[in-house]
């Protein structure tokens, strides 16, 4: 390899170890500040759902996480089927959003601004690693649902969820405001070349 081959960036940036996107996929993020968005004539009722359903996404994080917390604490008789229900509906429209992103959208984007390819990489690799947090949510709930329908003490299996929980929604977090900025300003910026 030659000194001016460039460096592979496509495994740096990893979610678990990120504070933001790196700066140089800022360029329209900071061009684009977040307080500016809505009153963007690019700012449509496209990008508004989307970040609406970035918002459910974190809003159902919290209530699983509360809820677990609750029962915890003894207070929240239903947890079993909140959690069954909150979790599914969660778990599911996060993955079927995801598709959406990979498959219709960031392919749209990519070509618009080619300074940002790498930011949607970064975001591809964040789905497949949250892929496999959804899939140990998945779990870490399933056995607290089976210890509940068995009528055994699940105070150790919701302990463990409570822990995954968390852990999702520091991952969580950080990619969708990872993905917000990313996103929102090349919508702004390059919106007449998306209609």
């Amino acid at each position: 390899m030659s000194d001016d081959t460039p460096k592979d960036l496509s495994q740096d940036f990893p979610l678990d170890g990120r504070k933001g996107l790196p700066e140089h996929l800022r360029v329209l993020a900071d061009l684009y500040p977040r307080t500016e968005w809505r009153g963007h004539p690019n700012f449509n009722d496209l990008t508004s759902f989307w970040l609406e359903r970035h918002g459910m996404f974190r809003q159902l994080n919290d209530l699983l996480v509360d809820s677990s917390e609750n029962r915890l604490d003894g207070a929240n008789p239903r947890y079993g089927r909140e959690l069954q229900h909150y979790t599914s509906m969660y778990l599911n429209q996060l993955h079927g959003h995801h598709q959406i992103e990979d498959h219709h959208f960031f392919p749209q984007f990519i070509p618009l601004d080619r300074r940002l390819e790498q930011g949607f990489e970064i975001l591809d690799r964040d789905h497949h690693a949250l892929d496999g947090h959804i899939h140990a949510l998945a779990a870490s709930t399933n056995a607290v649902l089976q210890k509940i329908a068995a009528g055994d003490n699940d105070e150790k299996e919701a302990r463990t969820l409570l822990d995954a929980q968390k852990a999702f929604r520091a991952f969580l977090h950080r990619h969708l405001e990872d993905e917000e900025d990313l996103v929102v300003p090349v919508i702004l910026e390059y919106g007449a070349a998306l209609s």
